[in-house]
């Protein structure tokens, strides 16, 4: 029996797969009594190694299955190797986890080992309980592989292992359709140094995947350039959700602009996740767009979006997602949707160009983008940042995306010196002012009709990201002429109902009553009725005016040359009207009011008490996008 020493702290423990390579004649080992017999007792340090304790090196009695710490004494010319019972109170040192050393595989090589067995570290991002085998998704830092692992059909394989554990995965690699997976053998948690170790090797990996592409604006604008530094980090933010295999769930208004916005970071993302995940599925799980008819993040909307995320974490081992809000998410209106994401771990991210409330927002977001923060304004629209942000997720995107920005534009009307810049980037790509403006228009009509659906490849074809021109053609001729034959038939109602009155100011203001005399239901909506009402009176007289359409609790707010501070109005009347429950917002000249029904004559006397204290500000535009 030996003696234990003081100074020697430590006690080893062979993991399952070590063989006699792994072990050194100056350790202590952690073993478990296989067998008792007359002359001592038999035990394994692994599944590989195992040796006799003789009876005359044994002070303890044990039993099958007792731990035991031994040393090596030695290792006999046969292959046996004889131990030394450790005479040592195990739970006075620490234990430390040996592992074998094997040649492992990067999950990017996977496709050269089809039919082979290899071996994998990585960590545990999801794991999925199907009704047949169990499903781990490991990521090494260069790729993320579905490992599957059968005992019984629907019972839970490896249940020690849990989510994020780092592990060292065995098996065979398997071609499943067009993907690869592996059939695993064996599934071993990584403790200790070794965890220590993998886990640095992943986040470096990860951080050097994570760093955006290096691209230059689209166009050369002071306004973005400001902008471009936040753009940078949350693309960096995106893409190393993607590589950590967290879902991302884009929210987005469900208009021109936002399309504009959300479809190419849709993509760019779609494509980075196909180059990450060798499940080519992967992207249909991590990856949703969801529109929302509000101009701010409703509860229904988030309360659905944290129901659904929580099942998917249920049923499919998936994290929590992150959130990127775009074309919407600035405002203290978003705020109560985001304390209820607070509670639970779903980093929310916005970029977008209304008029925001950082004080209120900020503190609930991990990254806020907003032209307002940086001494712009909504000229900048969310769909021009957006493409910036997709082509640094994904550069080679770019030359299908020239045109958006233009569209984008003139969706919501942006006054900006560079929209002809865009306007001729667009040019240069075979897309003229008129065949954008009917993309616009084709996309306003769809959204409408599409509801809470994204239109999924019906909206990329409208763009024309889909690569069938004639279909794109066909398909926008069709959707903008049905939606300005609404429009001429929505104003063919209304016209006539338009109230009008010239403000002390100067200021031509027109209301109507939306609800009582335009068509309910249909397209276009109260918020593009007015803005189309807005247009025609605007393009008759060529004054500064401002359009209210209103109806029961809501009033749309247009103007054009006239300098408006819509939020502040709205934070105004609040305060002067209690009991009204007035809320709303928008850009500072375009926007919508919210109240109670009841209060309606006396917050549409009040707004327009405040117009007509409005300066005329001939470079004030409007934006009649359908909020």
């Amino acid at each position: 029996m030996t003696t234990a020493d003081d100074e020697t702290d430590i006690i080893y423990r062979l993991a399952d797969d070590c063989t006699r390579d792994d072990l050194d004649f100056d350790r202590w080992y952690l073993g478990t009594v296989n067998g008792v017999v007359d002359y001592g007792v038999f035990v394994d340090l692994s599944d590989a190694v195992s040796g006799l304790v003789h009876s005359s090196n044994l002070e303890n009695d044990y039993d099958v299955g007792d731990e035991i710490v031994v040393a090596i004494e030695e290792e006999r010319q046969n292959g046996d190797i004889a131990l030394d019972e450790v005479a040592v109170e195990t739970q006075q040192h620490r234990i430390e986890e040996v592992y074998h050393d094997f040649d492992i595989t990067s999950i990017t090589d996977l496709t050269g080992y089809v039919g082979e067995t290899v071996h994998l570290q990585g960590q545990v991002i999801q794991i999925k309980q199907t009704d047949g085998p169990t499903i781990f998704h490991v990521n090494d830092g260069n790729g993320i592989i579905p490992c599957t692992a059968f005992v019984d059909p629907g019972v839970r394989a490896y249940p020690e292992i849990e989510l994020d554990a780092y592990v060292r995965a065995t098996g065979t690699v398997e071609r499943r359709d067009e993907s690869l997976q592996v059939e695993l053998t064996d599934l071993t948690i990584i403790r200790d140094e070794k965890q220590s170790a993998v886990a640095d090797r992943i986040n470096a990996a990860i951080s050097e995947t994570a760093e955006p592409a290096d691209v230059d604006p689209l166009i050369d604008w002071d306004a973005l350039d400001k902008i471009y530094p936040d753009l940078h980090e949350v693309a960096q933010m995106l893409r190393r959700s993607v590589l950590e295999g967290r879902p991302i769930r884009i929210r987005h208004h469900a208009d021109g602009d936002g399309m504009c916005a959300s479809v190419p970071v849709y993509q760019a993302l779609r494509s980075f996740i196909n180059s990450y995940h060798l499940d080519e599925d992967a992207h249909q799980h991590l990856l949703r767009r969801l529109p929302s008819k509000a101009p701010f993040y409703e509860m229904e909307d988030s309360t659905r979006d944290l129901s659904h995320a929580l099942e998917d974490r249920q049923r499919h081992g998936q994290k929590l997602p992150l959130l990127l809000m775009l074309d919407n998410g600035s405002t203290e209106e978003d705020t109560p949707a985001y304390e209820t994401l607070r509670h639970y771990d779903v980093p929310i991210i916005v970029v977008d160009h209304h008029h925001p409330d950082p004080d209120a927002v900020d503190p609930l977001l991990e990254a806020h983008v907003n032209p307002y923060l940086h001494g712009e304004d909504y000229r900048v629209t969310t769909g021009m940042m957006s493409v910036e942000l997709a082509r640094m997720i994904d550069p080679s995107l770019t030359e299908n995306l020239e045109h958006i920005p233009a569209v984008a534009g003139l969706a919501d009307r942006s006054s900006a010196e560079t929209m002809n810049d865009y306007l001729s980037l667009a040019a240069d790509a075979g897309y003229e002012k008129a065949t954008l403006e009917n993309i616009g228009e084709a996309l306003d009509y769809a959204a409408h009709w599409l509801r809470y659906n994204d239109g999924g490849y019906l909206i990329e074809d409208v763009l024309n990201l889909s690569g069938n021109d004639k279909q794109h053609q066909e398909l926008v001729s069709l959707l903008s002429d049905q939606a300005q034959k609404a429009v001429n038939e929505q104003l063919d109602v209304a016209l006539s109902h338009v109230e009008h009155q010239t403000l002390p100011n100067g200021i031509d203001l027109y209301q109507i009553d939306v609800d009582e005399y335009a068509r309910r239901f249909e397209y276009p909506a109260p918020g593009k009725t007015t803005g189309a009402i807005h247009d025609q009176k605007v393009k008759e007289n060529d004054t500064p005016a401002i359009t209210i359409g209103y109806g029961p609790d809501f009033a749309v707010l247009r103007s054009d040359g006239v300098r408006l501070d819509i939020p502040t109005m709205v934070a105004e009347l609040n305060e002067e009207i209690p009991g009204a429950g007035i809320s709303g917002g928008g850009h500072l000249v375009v926007g919508s009011v919210k109240f109670v029904e009841g209060r309606r004559d006396e917050v549409l006397s009040a707004l327009v008490e405040k117009m007509a204290d409005a300066e005329i500000d001939e470079q004030v535009g409007s934006t009649t996008s359908a909020m």
